[in-house]
């Protein structure tokens, strides 16, 4: 009995803690998005930010706010939290720190989708909106089933080290093939095509949202219910299945689910990288590796970074812009390359 009630306690002081540290990131998320929407070729000040979303702005400050800033930033709030919930499941699943929807290819095989797409139909259809998601998600699909076919082994699951081998061969070869795809574009398709590759947030409207909404609202939280499969998952496949779990059903699920994240994300967003690697580390550090409380702080890690990197990337060479992904590459590569280095040792 008192070692119950010993649990207990010790697990309502982790509860305090991870809703604190939740209430910190929360803040600074909101922070930096006041920030950002000050951020820009054209300035708002902060009272202006804050009297426009009130509806006290003037028509200019309306239009700068509601129709080309607040889309863009809503959207990387969104994609930051997919990105780094479904590298989150993907290292959970491989037990593989390392694992990362950039790194293993999957967003290289929704982006072969959607440049399959820009070949042969216009990027400003009414309807491709909508069906980019879809696209992606079948390129991504099939990239994910590969992986996972040729990194498995019988009676040992999934080899981390064959994962990501498999994963940077695959990511060559859609490379490859992208960049023969591209030269049969026109320049404005190419322009378009080189710009999303880089990591370009450019789907920027309010279309973008709902379109990209409907996926994070179904896709987050049933990944969050699911999270005490992960930890079963950590524990090995053969303890896991002692323990009862049904350990390649609930594996699969999670592996469509954080594919369907990265699909979605990466249809609106190109190729940002690293997102899905940095904010579960970052959460690991900050609350330990329960998936229960690691996956929504990994969310909110990952929204703070792209929104900081998105906002980086509009500030620094105004009036010209930098493609998000690749301030994201320039904080993320430096940390794979120490997570890589500690790893070894």
């Amino acid at each position: 009995m008192l070692e119950m009630a010993s649990i207990l306690k010790v697990e309502r002081k982790k509860r305090r803690q991870v809703m604190g540290i939740i209430a910190i990131l929360a803040t600074l998320v909101v922070l930096v998005l006041i920030i950002s929407m000050n951020t820009g070729y054209i300035r708002l000040s902060p009272l202006a930010v804050i009297r426009t979303l009130f509806g006290g702005g003037t028509a200019k400050e309306s239009l700068i706010l509601f129709d080309l800033r607040l889309p863009r930033i809503i959207i990387a709030v969104l994609i930051g939290a997919a990105l780094a919930v479904s590298g989150g499941v993907l290292q959970g699943i491989s037990r593989n720190a390392l694992a990362d929807p950039g790194l293993l290819g999957i967003n290289s095989g929704a982006g072969l989708m959607v440049v399959l797409f820009i070949s042969f139909f216009s990027t400003h259809a009414a309807f491709s909106i909508f069906l980019l998601p879809f696209l992606a998600l079948v390129g991504a699909g099939v990239t994910a089933a590969l992986i996972y076919l040729l990194s498995y082994k019988k009676d040992e699951g999934i080899l981390p080290t064959r994962m990501i081998l498999v994963g940077v061969a695959l990511t060559a070869v859609i490379s490859s093939m992208m960049i023969i795809l591209t030269l049969r574009l026109d320049p404005n398709d190419y322009k378009f095509v080189a710009t999303w590759m880089a990591g370009s947030i450019w789907g920027s409207d309010w279309h973008f949202v709902s379109a990209l909404l409907p996926w994070i609202i179904v896709l987050l939280p049933y990944i969050f219910v699911k999270a005490r499969y992960l930890n079963a998952l950590n524990l090995g496949d053969s303890i896991a299945t002692g323990i009862g779990a049904a350990v390649e059903k609930e594996r699969l699920k999670l592996l469509a689910a954080s594919v369907g994240l990265a699909a979605a994300s990466v249809s609106v967003s190109g190729g940002i990288g690293f997102v899905g690697l940095i904010g579960p580390h970052i959460a690991r550090r900050l609350i330990g590796p329960n998936h229960k409380y690691l996956l929504p702080v990994a969310a909110l890690c990952g929204s703070l970074l792209l929104v900081v990197a998105d906002t980086l990337a509009r500030w620094v060479l105004q009036p010209s812009e930098i493609p998000t992904g690749i301030v994201v590459a320039v904080i993320g590569a430096p940390y794979f390359l120490y997570l890589l280095a500690k790893s070894r040792a």
